[in-house]
């Protein structure tokens, strides 16, 4: 048969990317284990007496991590916690995020993960979407926020915690100067409850790998953010191809920079960790400062960090004198990455930056360049590859009008199929249809694949953006805007941003009567006050009118041409 008689679907079912792949990285791959429970008290057995955390300068072993788990589990129990029940985490990235983990897993629950950043309505949608029973969230952010929001939710308990409880002897922070131990009368202390617990035992739930680990929210393409439903097959897969693909083990050192809550965060960091047996340094949140230091005092090897992580490290002076040997590892995904910015961190640093490519509905990475290879730079774009497909892992592009599968080279919808694909979404069966067809997640964004089987994206299906790694979807930022009372249009689109990949930015026709009375600055700060930090618009232009169509729908491209224009014309 000729090369033109191959269909082409028949291209990319026979995966010609895995000719590609380094021999240590098999075309498939099947996981040791079943679930995540499982594969967390397989590492506690084997190396239970190895760091799990390094939590600034305090380190807990993996029998530690077991026995705190188990006694939080035991609490959980006692509130009514059994199979299938939900319990949200509403935390920075802290041992308290993984204790929490493992004992929801413990007590036969789902996690349900929460941005920090969260402010009330946020909160509130993802505890009732949910149907969460219980929260265990920091006592600064119960304060000020959970507090006024659980009583309009299911939630029926909360348990409170401090980023100081787990810092054993070591200093505390610059970063926590001023913050006190704090108890409520309505919470339930964790460090209480792990000492009412401590030593007593559980027996463990059994999970199957399509059983659901957690919920993680996405706003997709569409409307409101929907909880991917993680599977405990889906985390095991995933975290075992970071450990081949990166060639991990037990010598690793995990830097977590990478928020816990998010898809990324809790393969790439927490998951993989606990497979391999390896530590994971914590600080609580990024910091260039700590971060340096305690990658250079930990030996910080690994890690998978938003592109603005980076930059932000290459700015800061400390890089050109702190010891980075050890951080040979680096990945990066959420956002372009540009190849002269790799460039000058390889150079000064002695590292290269690696892309990898995945979706919260492809639980982490679907996409990745081999660890040790660089990326082929798209002679279109300029842009680097976001990588091959990894193992078991099957992915088309198929026109945006027929969708029809395209041949090599051509621009389409990017689909993909594999073990790391979730089922759905959590209590939203349409829209689950509409996203999984056939096996094959529609992920929206549009790609082209090369003859060799590197993948490059090109743009997004949708008006979904991305700003350091997170995506904001315009029409939550518009429903904020409209709540100001001077507000008569607003529509929202992503712009370039050269540190967050994208920032968002407004257009918005005020009312008559407020004309020449509110500036744009006091409107961002409106949104900030009611939105996380990612997503408040930072940049507001004001306009007579917004253009639309007949049927009064805004014209976003006509807004991003205009934005456009409007930056060529001025002057450098």
């Amino acid at each position: 048969m000729s090369d033109d008689a191959v269909t082409p679907i028949a291209i990319y079912t026979a995966r010609p990317w895995t000719k590609l792949y380094p021999d240590y990285v098999p075309s498939t791959a099947t996981p040791r284990f079943t679930n995540g429970l499982e594969m967390f008290l397989d590492t506690v057995k084997l190396r239970g007496d190895n760091p799990a955390i390094y939590y600034f300068d305090h380190s807990i072993t993996y029998a530690e991590l077991d026995s705190y788990s188990t006694a939080l589990a035991i609490g959980l129990r006692e509130k009514g916690i059994g199979p299938g029940d939900r319990v949200a985490l509403f935390l920075q990235n802290t041992p308290q995020f993984m204790l929490g983990l493992y004992a929801i897993w413990k007590a036969g629950g789902i996690a349900v993960l929460c941005n920090p950043m969260f402010k009330h309505k946020e909160l509130e949608y993802h505890l009732n979407d949910s149907g969460a029973k219980g929260l265990i969230c920091l006592e600064s952010l119960y304060e000020s926020v959970a507090a006024e929001t659980v009583s309009k939710t299911l939630v029926e308990f909360v348990i409170t915690t401090s980023e100081l409880d787990f810092l054993g002897d070591s200093p505390v922070p610059t970063m926590f100067e001023g913050v006190c131990k704090q108890k409520f009368a309505e919470t339930l202390d964790l460090l209480e409850l792990l000492d009412r617990h401590s030593g007593s035992t559980l027996e463990y739930p059994t999970f199957k790998p399509d059983d659901v680990a957690f919920l993680t929210y996405t706003s997709g393409t569409t409307g409101r953010p929907k909880g991917a439903m993680n599977t405990h097959g889906n985390m095991v897969f995933t975290a075992a191809v970071y450990q081949v693909w990166m060639q991990l083990d037990e010598q690793d050192v995990v830097v977590g920079v990478a928020p816990f809550f998010h898809i990324t965060g809790l393969v790439a960091h927490v998951a993989v960790a606990a497979m391999v047996g390896m530590p994971i340094i914590t600080f609580y949140r990024f910091d260039a400062v700590e971060m340096l230091r305690l990658v250079e005092k930990w030996r910080g090897s690994f890690t998978v960090a938003a592109i603005t992580v980076y930059i932000a490290l290459l700015n800061h002076p400390a890089i050109k004198t702190t010891d980075l040997s050890s951080l040979k590892k680096l990945y990066s995904g959420g956002a372009p990455v540009s190849p002269a910015f790799v460039a000058d961190f390889q150079r000064i640093t002695g590292s290269y930056i690696h892309n990898l490519y995945g979706l919260t509905e492809t639980t982490s990475p679907s996409h990745a360049v081999p660890f040790g290879m660089q990326a082929p730079v798209d002679p279109v774009s300029g842009a680097l590859s976001v990588g091959l497909p990894v193992p078991n892992t099957v992915c088309r592009v198929i026109d945006l009008t027929s969708g029809l599968d395209l041949p090599v080279g051509e621009v389409g919808e990017l689909l993909t199929s594999g073990p790391q694909v979730v089922p759905g979404y959590w209590q939203k069966p349409q829209e689950s249809t509409n996203a999984i067809r056939e096996g094959y997640l529609y992920t929206g964004d549009v790609a082209r694949m090369d003859q060799d089987g590197w993948f490059y994206l090109v743009d997004r299906k949708k008006d979904m953006i991305i700003a350091s790694g997170y995506k904001v979807w315009p029409r939550e930022v518009e429903d904020v805007l409209y709540q100001h009372p001077a507000v008569r249009e607003a529509s929202v689109i992503g712009v370039p941003d050269t540190y967050r990949g994208e920032t968002v930015k407004a257009f918005v026709a005020l009312k008559s009567d407020y004309d020449g009375k509110l500036t744009p600055q006091e409107l961002i700060d409106f949104c900030k006050e009611r939105m996380a930090s990612y997503k408040y618009p930072r940049q507001i232009e004001f306009m007579d009118k917004l253009p639309q169509t007949l049927t009064g729908k805004f014209l976003r491209r006509e807004l991003r041409a205009k934005n456009q224009s409007d930056k060529a014309a001025k002057p450098e």
